[in-house]
């Protein structure tokens, strides 16, 4: 039996753990909280997780709160205009229904499970002298812990990474009693807002430990208005901060927050850090390699809403790739491989994408998102978009290919417009 360290027990750690235990590994898992820690502890961050990712879970028979958790129909996004009113404001469906599930539930459930179906967990945060002896004792070692001492053995890979600061202030708050956005009462969404030159509003419902609630979620530009929380530590002080910006600059969110109060004390997270792209493997001092999963070599900012979605395709990359590769050792260029997979079909496209969305939107974007609040195919598509970031290559990026789609979309729906008009007539002359 092949034996497999995971170190880190986030979306990927976890999942891909126990992926490999249901597959028949000995896995050992190392996390330097118990479940109990994690679930009683602050907020770790804002997921929301679309079908694609979701299905990983489905098919691993890992989705617990399925049932319990917001479904999650569609992707709206509103533009601030100087006087505060929104310039641009649409609802874009999805097909398959996202989820947001708060970590603090999830990763504790994860862990329980793990350690009940006769996993080996080690709560103890790893160095990098505890990786250089067990790299002698496991077949594999798999890195999925994104912060600490352990980042350092993955060199930066400057080629791929634009940003050498943070380029958003972080500010979430996790909140009871946010009323319906009232153009959509019945539709559970993503509420993306953005104010041009300050930073974003992210408003998304959740399931937390006290069960059905919603998140606040403010990405400032460092600097600029929103740049606020740093220091913060009261949580009521953090969640009047959080209103109190949103009152100015999103006045239709705020009318439905008069009401809010925080899930829990630790129902808030402020910080920030630099989106970066890693070497995928590590060296250790007395040779031996480790791979990186997920966040700890491809760390994006959350604007796109990304982190957890990634993390669970690379988890599942990284389980197919091991499980194809039998009895063979894990080698560097298997390793390499192995990333070089998960990166050209999930890392490059979310990491192209997010980059794209940190900066000033160019005038094809802005037509591209103007054009959405009149054109429901475009809306939809953008929405899909956070589904499947690689769909953006075939018409985000570049104007020419933004203006052809615009062209054969506007086509599209005049021809379904003149069908239904016609059909309509002919069965009005028919009743007659």
């Amino acid at each position: 039996m092949r034996r497999i360290l995971v170190v880190g027990a986030g979306q990927s750690g976890l999942q891909l753990a126990l992926g490999l235990q249901a597959k028949g590994y000995e896995v050992t898992l190392m996390s330097n909280r118990t479940a109990d820690e994690i679930r009683t502890g602050r907020v770790m961050s804002t997921q929301c997780m679309f079908d694609t990712a979701l299905q990983h879970e489905r098919d691993l028979q890992l989705n617990f709160w399925e049932r319990q958790a917001p479904r999650i129909q569609g992707v709206g996004l509103s533009v601030a205009a100087p006087d505060a009113s929104r310039a641009i404001d649409w609802l874009g469906r999805l097909k398959g229904y996202a989820q947001s599930v708060d970590q603090r539930v999830k990763m504790a459930g994860w862990l329980d499970v793990f350690t009940q179906r006769g996993g080996q967990l080690v709560v103890h945060g790893a160095s990098v002298a505890d990786l250089d002896y067990f790299s002698r004792t496991y077949d594999l070692v798999l890195v999925a812990a994104g912060k600490g001492e352990l980042v350092s053995l993955f060199d930066r890979d400057a080629a791929r990474s634009p940003h050498t600061t943070p380029q958003r202030a972080l500010a979430v708050s996790y909140v009871h009693g946010l009323g319906p956005r009232p153009e959509h009462p019945d539709t559970e969404a993503v509420r993306c807002n953005v104010v041009p030159g300050v930073g974003e509003l992210f408003v998304m419902p959740t399931l937390t430990t006290s069960g059905r609630a919603d998140i606040l979620f403010w990405e400032g530009v460092p600097g600029g208005p929103l740049d606020v929380f740093t220091g913060v530590k009261d949580p009521a002080e953090h969640l009047a901060l959080t209103l109190g910006l949103m009152e100015k600059f999103t006045p239709w969110e705020y009318a439905r927050a008069t009401k809010v109060e925080l899930t829990d004390a630790g129902g808030t997270l402020a910080g920030r850090y630099a989106p970066v792209v890693r070497k995928p493997i590590g060296r250790l001092p007395g040779g031996g390699l480790v791979l990186g999963v997920a966040d700890v070599v491809v760390t994006n900012d959350p604007i796109t809403g990304q982190g957890s979605n990634a993390a669970a395709k690379c988890a599942a990359s990284y389980l197919s790739s091991i499980l194809m590769h039998g009895d063979k050792p894990f080698d560097e260029a298997w390793m390499k491989a192995t990333f070089d997979k998960f990166w050209f079909t999930t890392g490059k496209p979310v990491t192209d994408w997010t980059n794209a969305m940190l900066g000033a939107p160019p005038e094809h974007v802005l037509n591209l998102f103007g054009a959405a609040g009149r054109l429901q195919p475009v809306a939809n598509r953008f929405a899909n978009g956070f589904d499947n970031p690689a769909d953006f290559d075939a018409y985000f990026y570049d104007p020419e290919d933004a203006a052809d789609y615009l062209a054969e979309v506007s086509v599209s729906v005049a021809s379904a417009d003149s069908s239904a008009a016609s059909s309509s007539a002919s069965g009005a002359a028919s009743a007659e």
